[in-house]
């Protein structure tokens, strides 16, 4: 494991979305770790006891997000990093003709909106201040989209990286860092879930739908999916001062996966 400074996030206040489960909670006890006030949501409580300061919400909803934001303005009076993180797929394989305009809403409400919503309301008091940071975490998939059961997950993702792009140039030159990270395939409990219902679908095992996925991908030169505190690792240092000249750019961590420069 990485030394970690102690004190690296010492008076930081950082959001996290979806900070209870898979890279998110990875992401949060990374924060932790540096000394952060940590504030986490997510639709339901986190299953072990945690330091961070929990927000139950639904933040692909506007009545999720609304509760988020009362929470950090009134609660802590403002936020100093946001990592974007959550999002997910849970639409069924099969290929475009089963993707209803209900799950191609649902794709824009998980992985876009929060995003939206969550930094037109707390980006004020950043400008205000001259200084901030904000992570969107994307995917690999919004180069490299899959058909079969993430085809809208993947349109989602790109436009949050788009979104990203034009956000950082407006408010880059007012303080606030605004950056991408997108990672490939990442280990959680959702990948396992996802994997699980292509082995469902395909009659086979878990090991067998992992390697399909991995093949679908184009295959992993490192072997082996990313763990989450390789992500959490990447999202600190993009956080960090040591980044302090970052801004408007992507960070791809997916183990090799897309195979163009």
């Amino acid at each position: 494991m990485t030394a970690l400074a102690p004190n690296e996030f010492k008076d930081k206040r950082v959001l996290v979305t979806g900070g209870t489960k898979g890279a998110g909670k990875a992401i949060a006890d990374r924060f932790l770790r540096g000394g952060a006030t940590v504030i986490i949501t997510a639709r339901s409580a986190p299953l072990e006891k945690t330091e961070c300061h929990f927000v139950q919400a639904d933040v692909s909803t506007v009545e999720g997000t609304g509760k988020v934001i009362r929470e950090i303005l009134e609660r802590f009076k403002g936020i100093d990093i946001i990592v974007h993180n959550v999002g997910g797929s849970s639409a069924p394989s099969g290929g475009f003709a089963t993707v209803t305009d209900e799950l191609w809403q649902q794709a824009m409400n998980e992985n876009l909106f929060p995003a939206v919503r969550l930094d037109r309301a707390l980006l004020p008091s950043m400008i205000e201040r001259g200084s901030g940071v904000i992570i969107h975490v994307s995917s690999i998939q919004r180069t490299l989209p899959l058909y079969d059961s993430t085809l809208a997950y993947a349109a989602a993702k790109a436009a949050l990286t788009n979104y990203s792009k034009a956000l950082s140039n407006e408010v880059s030159p007012k303080g606030v860092r605004v950056v991408t990270v997108s990672p490939g395939f990442i280990e959680t409990d959702a990948a396992t879930r996802m994997i699980e219902r292509m082995a469902d679908k395909d009659k086979s095992d878990y090991a067998s739908a992992r390697q399909k996925l991995m093949d679908m991908l184009g295959g992993i030169p490192l072997g082996r999916p990313n763990r989450p505190d390789e992500v959490a690792e990447l999202v600190a240092f993009v956080a960090s001062d040591r980044a302090s000249a970052v801004t408007g750019t992507e960070f791809v961590i997916d183990g090799g996966t897309i195979p163009t420069v």
